[in-house]
């Protein structure tokens, strides 16, 4: 009975063929390139480009059966960081000029290169923020922002290039 639903299982997942964990569609792609994204903004945080660049690789290498290559994948990204904003948002009701929550932007230009399928390739922007206490020192807690930012950047551009919704 075990031999049984093992083989069953083994041969479903061998029929998904190139659909990946996600509930994307990769069509006959096996590699995918994914350049360094330079931060081009006004505001330059140098360790936001590491970060954001890293989070996108890993979740193509995680998410998919895509193999990560350096250059020429069937899918390829390119792109930059530009926007960096930090901005107040919420006045306190208390205390007139105070502020009680900040908004960290980051707005990525996107540019993928699907070469096995040419029509689903785009150039899209993709922003996302995260809210923070005024009281908060942006130093001791930038490095979390930019974490939790960068990762659902990542999903959002993953779900563009491959979602099948």
């Amino acid at each position: 009975m075990r031999k049984t639903l093992a083989l069953a299982l083994i041969l479903i997942l061998q029929a998904c063929g190139g659909y990946s964990f996600t509930g994307g569609d990769v069509g006959d792609a096996k590699t995918v390139s994914i350049d360094f994204f330079p931060n081009t903004a006004d505001l330059v945080k140098p360790q936001l480009a590491q970060v954001f660049t890293e989070k996108l690789r890993d979740i193509f290498v995680q998410q998919t059966p895509l193999e990560l290559v350096r250059r020429n994948g069937h899918m390829q990204f390119s792109g930059n960081i530009e926007k960096y904003t930090i901005q107040p948002i919420n006045a306190q009701a208390s205390d007139i000029g105070s502020v009680a929550q900040n908004r960290l932007t980051v707005e990525v230009n996107v540019i993928f290169i699907n070469t096995l399928d040419p029509d689903k390739g785009f150039e899209e922007r993709f922003s996302r923020f995260v809210d923070f206490d005024a009281n908060q020192d942006i130093n001791a807690i930038e490095a979390e922002l930019h974490e939790q930012v960068c990762q659902e950047l990542s999903e959002n551009i993953l779900n563009r290039a491959i979602g099948d919704w």
